[in-house]
């Protein structure tokens, strides 16, 4: 079972730089974060419905709390340092060297350099940002609208952005993975065209955690002339990243699922590549934007990026241990056996997506002092139905899987504690 390989391309060890903003705000500590040091833990402060027990979340691929140093670094720019850069005073200069040194702090982070990252109100925005600005930008022109790719396990924003596009007169076509989570690079050549304009691929897929190749099918595209989006939002504070070379032309960030402030994102975009806006007013972030800087969300996503850019390779080894623990303390407690899909794929190591012996809607209610993830319905528009329904998952079995996201602060007590009552509540629920 590979929860975590080293070697996939665009996916190494890098420790990045850690700087002080220029008005020496609070920055991230020092010490990496443990289960016992300074992020919040959800599980020990949001009661269980009726009861006095605490809740043990385990739901953070969905999203994350916001670390305390994040919270401090946010802080002034509400209040005392409330002006936008821009602006002739020294007051506002200073804002916008604030501003600068968190772009530099998610570009270290993303492994580009400052002037390729654009500040976004989070992964939805930026995604839609990628795939509408690269089909309008002016590169594009002249040349007719054309054919567009996206994997069938992209995120809704990817979608719902290709499906606007197809009103537009783009033919849109989906690629499908394989069994094991995995898109196949070849399939994706096979499918492409003399004028297919983009493809699209996440990074991780946020329910069963695999991997994509997305530097194989990189490199299969540029050879081609064809551009590709990387919707990396899953990987940030669980793997390095380096996006040079995954050779992608965009790459969108999410702030809110690395203990970033939600309604905060970034999309990375390559050196020369010009995109078309997709607001207008007066032009802010080189023109990809317009309207008033979140300039406090901006200080947060960098110092969520540094955070995540000093503790990816323990943070890795952390999760592959206690999802181990896990596994193993649920299998040795259930009375039938649960399956580990994508078992054998290479996963961001914080995530399991297990079928259960049955079904998750009613051990959700049974274990209510658990937090985890549920297919909401069993239709295509859940991003959970989705993702199962795309490695050939039946109905029946998409109604038993559940999806454990660990995070920074999970404990190992909190990891024991959950496969015991998780059992637990599905041997109460089987005959």
């Amino acid at each position: 079972m590979l929860l975590f390989q080293q070697s996939l391309p665009g996916l190494v060890l890098r420790m990045g730089a850690y700087r002080l903003p220029r008005l020496q705000l609070p920055t991230p500590n020092s010490q990496l974060p443990t289960p016992n040091s300074q992020l919040p833990t959800p599980n020990s402060q949001l009661p269980t419905p009726n009861s006095q027990l605490p809740l043990i979340y385990l739901d953070y691929n969905r999203t994350t709390p916001l670390a305390p140093s994040v919270l401090e670094a946010m802080q002034p720019f509400w209040m005392t340092h409330f002006m936008l850069p821009g602006q002739e005073h020294a007051q506002a200069q200073a804002v916008g060297e604030s501003l600068e040194q968190a772009r530099e702090s998610v570009a270290t982070m993303v492994g580009c350099e400052s002037f390729e990252i654009v500040f976004t109100d989070g992964g939805t925005e930026a995604n839609n940002l990628a795939v509408f600005g690269q089909l309008a930008s002016p590169q594009q022109k002249g040349v007719g609208l054309g054919h567009v790719l996206i994997s069938s396990l992209e995120h809704d924003s990817v979608i719902a952005a290709a499906r606007q596009a197809e009103s537009m007169g783009y033919e849109i076509e989906t690629f499908p993975c394989e069994v094991d989570g995995v898109v196949d690079p070849e399939r994706v050549k096979s499918m492409l065209r003399d004028n297919t304009r983009l493809v699209c691929l996440q990074l991780a897929n946020p329910v069963l955690g695999t991997l994509q190749p997305v530097r194989e099918v990189a490199d299969i595209c540029h050879n081609r002339g064809v551009r590709v989006h990387c919707d990396a939002s899953q990987v940030f504070g669980k793997l390095p990243v380096e996006v040079t070379r995954l050779r992608v032309d965009t790459m969108s960030v999410s702030g809110h699922k690395f203990y970033g402030p939600k309604g905060s994102g970034a999309i990375y975009v390559r050196r020369g590549l010009r995109l078309s806006p997709i607001r207008f007013g007066e032009p802010r972030e080189m023109g990809l934007r317009a309207g008033a800087e979140n300039v406090p969300g901006c200080i947060g996503l960098g110092a969520a990026a540094n955070l995540a850019s000093r503790c990816s390779s323990e943070v890795a080894d952390n999760f592959y241990e206690q999802t181990a623990l896990f596994l193993n303390g649920l299998n040795s407690s259930l009375r039938k056996e649960c399956v580990l899909l994508a078992e054998d794929s290479v996963r961001i190591a914080n995530t399991l997506a297990i079928e259960m012996p049955c079904e998750a809607s009613r051990i959700q209610k049974a274990a209510r002092q658990l937090v985890f993830a549920t297919a909401q319905s069993i239709e295509p528009a859940d991003e959970m139905t989705r993702s199962l329904q795309a490695i050939g998952c039946s109905e029946a079995q998409i109604r038993r899987t559940i999806r454990i996201s660990l995070g920074w602060t999970t404990s190992r007590d909190e990891v024991q504690r959950a496969a015991s009552l998780l059992a637990e509540a599905c041997d109460g629920i089987l005959p």
